[in-house]
């Protein structure tokens, strides 16, 4: 199907489908401020009256964005009564519809606008990614070790290794001496040709982080993630200035303003951008831009999304030279994968899909079984 100007200007969105899921994981997802037993997933479906279908999907994150499933499914119910009629390729005046919701529910305003997007590549008859101006059909993604056992965690680091990963963050955050054991135990074991990140998620004051990650110099760490409180900017700053490891910021940047915030204030090293903290593939796109425009590398993060809304993520990768990193894994712990098509993974690598919008679809299947709100 092919669309003209004119046709794409009268696009209308005519219903909002609202599905609940949890998706399994292998075991739970330990990191230092809190533990995630599954992902709690709100699925968004805009039905459009040009026969074009958009998909998105929230997987809130309670101990980082502070929202759950239930206030997304709220947030919803509020959504469905607004968007009905407006033209789904409007992106940047529907986002400001959502503006009310997104501080309070990133997660599921990220979903409407992925939908949204997905409709809009499909009309121009392109992937997202070759829309917004890429040519990146494939790059490297890294995999993450969560909290445990120094044994445990230098065991399950030998196994990405197996797999064809070359990249692996480790979660720390409990403490100098555990998370130096951790560091150690892993080096230990995959050697020195595979590159290592540490993410301490807010866990440590800026006197055990300075600390620590002096002492952590010698394995060889390619970046910090979020040392201290992501409210703690000049403690972000008072870090990064004194830390031999470069300081990446994840918790303390969710949307545009927060990144011209923390480029002003010179407290960090690069970005991590999440479509579940920033609210949208738009948002996600502002902050690559004004890191780019400040000379400073991203990295684009996850949850623990379905590889549905990790494809969204994917598009934004892919067409951003200035995101040099990324953390795509947040599937590979669940026990399903109900989505069709989709990124390729494997080997550590993320491979673009070439179909319209997305190129991601739910299992019919796997559809047709949830309860709809």
């Amino acid at each position: 199907m092919s669309f003209t100007s004119a046709d794409a200007a009268k696009i209308k969105i005519t219903a909002v489908d609202v599905f609940v899921y949890d998706l399994p994981l292998q075991q739970p997802f330990r990191i230092a401020i809190g533990t995630m037993e599954a992902a709690n997933d709100v699925l968004i479906r805009l039905r459009t009256d040009a026969g074009l279908t958009g998909l998105g999907e929230a997987c809130p994150f309670p101990p980082i964005t502070g929202e759950t499933q239930a206030t997304n499914i709220a947030a919803a119910k509020a959504l469905r009564e607004i968007v009905p009629g407006r033209n789904p390729l409007e992106v940047e005046s529907l986002l400001r519809t959502y503006g009310a919701l997104l501080h309070s529910n990133p997660s599921l305003t990220a979903a409407f606008d992925t939908a949204c997007h997905d409709i809009l590549g499909q009309a121009a008859g392109l992937p997202l990614y070759r829309l917004w101006g890429g040519d990146r059909t494939s790059f490297e993604t890294d995999i993450t070790a969560d909290l445990d056992t120094p044994a445990a965690m230098a065991e399950r680091a030998a196994g990405f290794v197996a797999a064809g990963f070359s990249m692996i963050k480790i979660k720390v955050g409990q403490g100098r001496e555990a998370d130096l054991e951790r560091l150690r135990a892993i080096r230990d074991t995959v050697g020195a040709g595979i590159r290592l990140q540490i993410d301490a998620n807010q866990g440590w004051s800026p006197s055990t982080a300075k600390d620590t990650l002096k002492k952590m110099e010698r394995f060889d760490v390619l970046f910090c993630e979020q040392p201290v409180l992501a409210s703690d900017i000049d403690g972000l700053r008072d870090v990064r200035r004194t830390s031999p490891i470069p300081v990446m910021a994840d918790e303390a940047v969710y949307g545009p303003a927060d990144a011209v915030r923390l480029i002003k204030a010179e407290a960090c090293d690069s970005l991590n951008i999440k479509l579940m903290k920033a609210g949208s593939l738009t948002a996600m796109r502002k902050i690559a831009h004004a890191a780019e425009a400040a000379n400073m590398p991203c990295m684009v993060g996850c949850m623990l999304e379905s590889r549905l809304a990790l494809t969204a993520a994917a598009h934004v990768v892919a067409s951003h030279r200035n995101i040099l990193w990324a953390d795509l894994d947040g599937h590979s712990s669940h026990r399903i994968d109900p989505v069709i098509g989709g990124m390729g993974f494997g080997r550590g690598r993320v491979t673009l899909p070439e179909g319209p919008g997305l190129g991601a679809s739910i299992d019919p299947a796997f559809l047709e079984k949830l309860p709809r709100v």
